[in-house]
């Protein structure tokens, strides 16, 4: 879960590798750090916290050099500080790399290490692969062949860069569970861990694949297994501009990106809609559709936001579809081995495609013998790959750590393939219309949602003092209530709760009291009635209600401490529409207390370890 850049080449790489970080630095921003050689000599610099207090210490050192590597990290094996903070160097001060990953025999190794002499100067993990990398270049071993065979001895994920001033012409990259992508540019190569990072410099983008190592010189790039054997590897043209992943003069990624929901599920949508006909097509499913409509069984696996969106998912599989729908935490499927059979079909869900768990239980999946698919947004990403067939998201870069529009453009996608499914097998084409209208309209209806910002900003002035909030839904909008509920705790960091409204009363209605904030999502649906059974009990309690509402709806506006009116839609897109007020709610609370939302603590973006 940390940023990786590297570049060699006619320039001079310092600019190059810290404005790289900067772009990275959503992945993890505990400490970050630079390793370059220049004249045969290594220099190292290293700092705790944000890439900007690294630049300022580099400013002051007026280095250049050809060939570098930077790191910024999200800490696992030991506590952010200088010394665990990466690049890591030998002894004698010619290698030195910088890692992504656990390494989990490395208690072994470290061991084994230390009774050859070797010392040790951090907590981390990564250190004992460049006193592995020095062991053999000790005897006799050229650095590539000495990163190939250390990697013999590891047992874990990596995505892993090295360089040795022994030879300062190269960098040695290797993959195995943490994405890696080497730039290709004109007489200069480049290394990342996402594409934003080098996306000022090149648009040639090749995949690196688990097990995979590269050499990457300025003029010449080549990739081999980890037995040495060469591959062709296929350059891909990328899409992504600048303009997509700078703040366009919001001021945070998170709020831009909120806002940007108008567009990203026009993009979900575009061009996946046969409104005549009422059903939906989706390309990267053209193949599997058949064997898909005829599961026994859906399995959806995901992470955090990710799950929420497949709970949402399984009421509209089994609604329309008439399919059995289980959703599953991608950290615990492959632990519990899972039944599977070869009629299952498991999607996984992930916003980056790269999220470590999500991957590891889907590779459980198709040993299982199961049809495994994937949503995701990013292309190219490891799920996109791993997987047999899948539909893209299209939320585009989503750079805040709290997801928004990849929430939203989840839940269209899985409108997608229901309504695709369900018209393979027995909605009628009056209701697949009626779906196919109503997903078209949920832009502009998110449009409309967006001009309550400044009314949502006033009752976060409200409650940005609270300890405390209970976040409840019924059906479709249980999940939202789940999703409400995490936005606030990742970036304001107050404790939240997410239940279903009916199980209120069976516990959490002992906390309520006048200092806990009650969030309903109460559209007028088949469970309003209970709904406005619920808000009475909590308003005997004296509780304080802010309610997410449709709005033709004046009773509950009445009833409630603060009432957002939003426009209505059918059940199952109505999550899409609820979810807006509640990432709004978030944002300017976390804001009002004066937090940085685009980068909370101990978070991380793309969760690239287990």
């Amino acid at each position: 879960m940390c940023g990786i850049v590297g570049y060699v080449g006619n320039k001079n790489c310092v600019p190059i590798l810290i404005n790289g970080l900067k772009r990275l630095e959503y992945r993890g921003y505990d400490s970050a750090g630079i390793g370059i050689v220049n004249h045969n000599s290594i220099t190292i610099v290293k700092n705790k916290g944000k890439v900007s207090f690294l630049e300022e210490k580099v400013d002051k050192l007026d280095l250049e050099s050809e060939i570098g590597l930077g790191h910024t990290r999200w800490a696992t094996h030991g506590i952010p500080n200088e010394l665990n903070a990466h690049p890591h160097a030998n002894e004698d001060q010619t290698i030195f790399l910088i890692h992504n990953g656990i390494i989990e025999n490395y208690q072994v190794l470290k061991k084994g290490l230390q009774s050859f002499g070797y010392e040790f100067k951090s907590e981390t993990d990564s250190e004992v692969l460049v006193h592995l990398i020095d062991s053999f270049t000790k005897r006799g071993h050229d650095i590539t062949k000495s990163v190939q065979l250390s990697l013999h001895e590891v047992e874990g994920t990596y995505g892993l860069a090295v360089i040795s001033s022994k030879e300062p012409d190269k960098i040695i990259a290797a993959r195995k569970g943490s994405p890696l992508v080497v730039g290709i540019g004109d007489n200069e190569n480049f290394i990342a861990s996402d594409v934003s990072a080098i996306i000022s410099y090149t648009k040639q983008i090749v995949y690196l694949e688990d097990g995979e190592i590269a050499v990457i010189k300025k003029n010449e790039f080549t990739a081999k297994t980890a037995f040495d054997n060469e591959i062709e590897k296929e350059i891909h043209e990328i899409s992504m501009t600048l303009d997509e992943i700078d703040r366009g003069g919001y001021a945070h990624f998170m709020l831009k990106e909120i806002m940007e929901q108008p567009e990203s599920l026009r993009n979900s949508i575009r061009g996946r809609i046969i409104d005549e006909d009422g059903r939906a097509i989706l390309g990267g499913l053209r193949d599997v559709v058949d064997k898909l409509a005829d599961s026994k069984r859906i399995i959806l696996a995901a992470c955090g936001t990710s799950w929420h969106a497949g709970l949402v998912g399984e009421y509209m599989f089994e609604q329309f579809c008439r399919i059995p729908t289980e959703v599953e935490y991608a950290s615990e499927f492959r632990y519990r081995n899972p039944v599977i059979e070869k009629e299952d079909t498991v999607f996984f869900i992930s916003q980056s495609g790269e999220t470590a768990d999500t991957l590891a239980a889907l590779k459980e999946a198709k040993i299982k013998g199961a049809l495994v698919l994937g949503i995701c947004n990013v292309v190219g990403s490891s799920i996109a790959r791993e997987t047999q067939a899948g539909v893209y998201t299209h939320a585009g870069p989503e750079i805040g750590v709290a997801s928004t529009k990849a929430f939203t453009t989840q839940l269209t996608v899985l409108a997608l393939i229901s309504l695709l499914i369900a018209r393979k097998k027995n909605l009628s084409k009056v209701d697949g219309q009626q779906i196919a209208s109503e997903l078209k309209l949920i832009p502009e209806k998110v449009e409309e949602i967006l001009k309550l910002n400044l009314q949502i900003e006033k009752i976060a002035e409200e409650f940005k003092d609270a300890s405390n909030f209970l976040y409840l839904g019924r059906g479709y909008n249980f999940p939202v209530a789940l999703e409400g509920a995490l936005k606030l705790k990742e970036i304001s960091y107050i404790h939240a709760e997410g239940y279903p409204a009916a199980e209120m009363k069976h516990g959490p209605i002992a906390l309520i009291d006048e200092n806990m904030p009650v969030v309903f999502i109460a559209p007028k649906d088949s469970t309003y009635d209970k709904i406005v059974s619920n808000i009475q009990e909590v308003k005997a309690r004296g509780g304080r209600i802010i309610a997410i509402i449709t709005e033709e709806d004046e009773q509950l506006n009445k009833l409630v401490d603060y009432a957002i009116r939003i426009p209505s839609t059918i059940r199952m897109l109505m999550p899409i529409l609820t979810v807006i007020p509640l990432q709004l709610l978030a944002y300017h609370i976390a804001v009002k207390k004066g937090l940085n939302v685009d980068q909370p603590r101990n978070l991380a973006k793309s969760v690239t370890v287990e």
